[in-house]
């Protein structure tokens, strides 16, 4: 599993392959949406849009539903490719993110970001169980809980935007979803969350709870938002993030630094 940063040189951007016509099912996907509603809410939380929504289908169909409708393909070689640039957008963000870590140190940071638990949970974030396509067995046996195919999943839909959208669309997706957890793995439990820390300081100082507003802008493709943070009134940081989460730290982490040089609300 790897990983790309935005930052610095970038890993030479490949030429994703070639995909059928637009909107046609890809590499025997079955087209049939559940919901365009459903279906726009997920990619609003994968801040990508597709221009072949086959290739989403496929990534989120399962052997046991290929197996019982027949259908072409399940999500299994496109959780093969999505691995793989899982793994290189890891592994490039670490080398030059951390230039203080070894290659052991890197090599546990990615496995304790990249593995079965944590994508199974990063596919409950994206709210991935209920878009997927089980057969009615496994759906009954409780398919929709299970980490591995969860994992699966969200590597098949990695791949998915590798292929409609190139290495650029990948890397942001991964780093979107990844970049908090690597912080933790490298600094240790608690290091990416300064939104708590900023809340235990302001509310131990009596001003209460911080305030936060967070505004996108871009295009789905290349979003990014922009957090801006309070405390009793007072403006006291900003952030920018390809998430709202990140934004949000960043901003925590700004209005703490504020903090720290004796300026806050009653200053």
């Amino acid at each position: 599993m790897s990983t790309a940063a935005d930052s610095g040189t970038p890993v030479a951007e490949s030429t994703a392959p070639p995909v059928a016509g637009s909107g046609a099912p890809v590499d025997g996907a079955v087209g049939v949406t559940p919901s365009s509603t459903e279906r726009s809410a997920l990619t609003r939380r994968l801040g990508y849009e597709f221009s072949e929504p086959g290739l989403l289908e496929q990534a989120l169909a399962h052997r046991s539903w290929v197996a019982e409708e027949e259908a072409r393909a399940s999500n299994e070689r496109l959780e093969f490719l999505g691995d793989a640039v899982l793994g290189l957008v890891v592994a490039e963000y670490t080398y030059r993110e951390y230039p203080q870590l070894s290659d052991g140190m890197l090599s546990k940071v990615r496995a304790s970001v990249v593995n079965t638990k944590a994508l199974g949970q990063i596919a409950f974030e994206l709210g991935l169980p209920s878009h997927l396509r089980l057969g009615r067995g496994e759906d009954q046996s409780g398919g929709r809980a299970k980490e591995s195919i969860l994992a699966d999943a969200t590597e098949a839909v990695i791949g998915a935007v590798y292929l409609d959208g190139g290495l650029g669309a990948a890397r942001r997706l991964v780093l979107s979803l990844l970049t908090d957890r690597i912080t933790e793995a490298v600094g240790g439990p608690g290091a990416s969350d300064h939104k708590s820390r900023l809340q235990e300081r302001t509310v131990h100082r009596g001003w209460g709870v911080p305030h936060y507003e967070v505004v996108g802008s871009g295009p789905d493709h290349a979003r990014r938002y922009r957090a801006s943070v309070s405390v009793a009134g007072r403006p006291l940081g900003t952030g920018e993030g390809r998430s709202k989460k990140e934004a949000e730290q960043v901003a925590a982490q700004r209005a703490t630094e504020v903090l720290d040089e004796g300026s806050g609300p009653d200053a």
